[in-house]
């Protein structure tokens, strides 16, 4: 995948994962108070991992073609990584 396809792919996720949160948002407003800690540590979590993924983003932004073929796997691994983390904190 080049770079320009990652950036977009990225995007898009971090976007889905925005209207998760708010989703998660919204719910726990609603929630009985035992249960609003459980969504605040969820949304935390899945905010963590949003975070990191857009530290990804702006990194793989800021790579030249040449660095980016040199690190496409690494970035890859990553966006892997930190998405199984983000879907495992939504199931919760």
């Amino acid at each position: 995948m080049d770079r320009d396809a990652f950036i977009e792919k990225t995007k898009a996720k971090i976007d889905e994962w925005n209207a998760e949160i708010a989703k998660q948002e919204a719910q726990m407003r609603g929630a009985q108070a035992d249960m609003k800690q459980k969504y605040e540590d969820q949304l935390a979590d899945m905010k963590e991992q949003r975070d990191q993924f857009e530290k990804k983003l702006h990194e793989a932004r800021e790579t030249g073609e040449k660095a980016w073929s040199e690190m496409q796997s690494g970035f890859e691994a990553a966006w892997t990584d930190i998405a199984n983390a983000f879907e495992r904190a939504t199931k919760r």
